[in-house]
């Protein structure tokens, strides 16, 4: 993976743990941080650039979700 790729999913990666710190219930923060860290460990050995791409966009989407309902 190139240096700028990882830098963007480690950015990615803290602002979704960010964003999801700010949910008032607790359940929803803890299982969105969950959620959040297992996803990333399970793709952390990823090597397609069109997945790793597809899995960006996806958590993108999802980091626009959670600070809509934030």
């Amino acid at each position: 993976m190139a240096a700028s790729s990882r830098a963007q999913v480690l950015r990615l990666y803290r602002a979704l743990l960010r964003e999801s710190q700010r949910f008032s219930s607790y359940n929803y923060r803890t299982y969105a941080i969950r959620r959040i860290r297992d996803a990333f460990r399970e793709n952390k050995n990823l090597a397609d650039s069109e997945k790793i791409e597809e899995l960006l966009n996806k958590a993108k989407a999802n980091l626009e979700v959670i600070q809509r309902q934030v």
